[in-house]
């Protein structure tokens, strides 16, 4: 495995040397594949554009996002910064570096829009993002080439999946009540954690080398590595209960149509990402932090009601001041 290390430290630096003034690009490209960013791109598609497609972009969002996070705890690898101190690490990432999830996440969203929209343009447009997205990790500091590769493969191996299952999955919800389909959105979420739980149980033994440490606060002071931390689970998992209880239910009364005039989009964009922010940013600051059962839980009830105030909340506020109405009016 070093050898393969050692390897990805040459390409790292590679990209490294090719000039600070790639620095500011490579930290906007990154940044379209955050957390923060899908915070905001979501939403965007489901209140807006396209409520079926802004679903299904939220499902396998949040289903490949969890699959990385069991999928860093099962390598347990470093990241560039973290291995060499020769590489600068220029964002702090406190989790294991394989697979990357900025990789992997684009790969299986975007490629899901691409699918999905069935424009040439489109799709070259997309396929170019999700590749330098993943070259920005390398020039960043915080991946390896490999767990770029792994990011991508695993990306489109979950996109895969969810065109493979999608409508057999979908077909089983529908001839089952509303009290079965939450049932099962939630051992869903549930399985994840605990899937996750058992993982982390393995390591148990499992020491993060003196080394690593050393490196990554040498370049970011504040990103003391915390890879074997349960709440990279629980964020998605989670935000998935909330997103699916929440457009399961309102379907029950009539569904939500993103339709509208421009500025009937553009209202509810706004007035509703800035429900987003409070639950997100608002509760963030109140709850408490740590790897302890208040402070999962906590977490877990801030993300459901995110995505239930997506999928949800947001439309029926939307749906009384006038600014959308639902699917089946």
């Amino acid at each position: 495995m070093e050898t393969i290390l050692d390897i990805g430290i040459t390409v790292v630096l590679f990209f490294q040397g090719l000039g600070n003034w790639l620095t500011t690009p490579m930290e906007i490209v990154t940044f379209l594949g955050s957390e923060e960013f899908y915070l905001l791109f979501l939403p965007a598609i489901y209140w807006s554009i396209d409520a079926a497609l802004g679903i299904r972009v939220g499902v396998i969002l949040l289903l490949t996002t969890s699959l990385n996070a069991l999928l860093k705890w099962s390598f347990h690898l470093p990241r560039p910064y973290w291995y060499d101190s020769r590489v600068l690490g220029m964002h702090a990432e406190t989790g294991f570096g394989v697979p990357s999830g900025h990789s992997q996440t684009p790969a299986a969203i975007l490629g899901l829009i691409a699918v999905s929209v069935k424009r040439r343009w489109a799709s070259i447009l997309l396929i170019t993002l999700i590749g330098l997205i993943g070259i920005s990790r390398l020039y960043l500091g915080v991946h390896f080439p490999h767990d770029v590769l792994l990011g991508w493969f695993f990306g489109w191996l979950s996109l895969w999946l969810f065109l493979r299952y999608e409508n057999n999955i979908k077909t089983w919800l529908s001839k089952q009540g509303l009290g079965k389909q939450v049932a099962a959105i939630l051992f869903t979420s549930l399985a994840i954690i605990l899937v996750g739980g058992l993982i982390l149980g393995t390591l148990n033994g499992f020491e993060i080398p003196s080394e690593w440490i050393e490196n990554a606060l040498a370049d970011q002071p504040d990103g003391l590595p915390d890879p074997l931390n349960l709440k990279s689970v629980i964020t998605p998992s989670a935000t998935l209960f909330g997103l699916g209880v929440g457009a399961l239910w309102l379907n029950t009364r009539g569904g939500y149509s993103a339709k509208g005039n421009w500025w009937q989009r553009l209202l509810r964009y706004l007035v509703g990402i800035v429900g987003v922010l409070l639950i997100w940013a608002g509760l963030d600051a109140v709850f408490p932090e740590g790897p302890s059962l208040m402070a999962y839980s906590l977490r877990f009830l801030r993300y459901a009601l995110v995505g239930i105030w997506v999928s949800m909340a947001g439309p029926l506020l939307f749906f009384k001041i006038g600014l959308a109405q639902p699917s089946k009016n």
